[in-house]
């Protein structure tokens, strides 16, 4: 897996914290492949991202490209191979990005 940003890392932490406070091991394990699968992405097809989510399209203001892999929007650095945020699906991304 590539690197995380400190942002990213801090929300996988919650993430992660959260699923296994709720006795989610499924939810941890498919955490943990939608971010290798992005990784894998990101290093070999980086140009395969999107300028942003499409619920949110006023989002590529930030210049980020962005995967969905499972139910994760996965924000990345195209010119660096960084994740730079990981959200599920519904979070209010717009809110917790900036």
């Amino acid at each position: 897996m590539i690197a995380l940003s400190p942002e990213a890392a801090a929300q996988v932490e919650r993430l992660e914290l959260y699923y296994v406070s709720m006795g989610r091991p499924q939810a941890l394990r498919n955490l943990g492949h939608a971010l290798a699968e992005a990784s894998l992405i990101i290093v070999n097809a980086p140009e395969r991202g999107l300028t942003a989510p499409r619920p949110y399209p006023y989002l590529a203001e930030f210049g980020l490209s962005w995967l969905k892999r499972g139910r994760y929007w996965i924000a990345y650095d195209p010119a660096v191979p960084i994740i730079a945020g990981v959200f599920f699906e519904t979070d209010d991304i717009p809110n917790r990005l900036g």
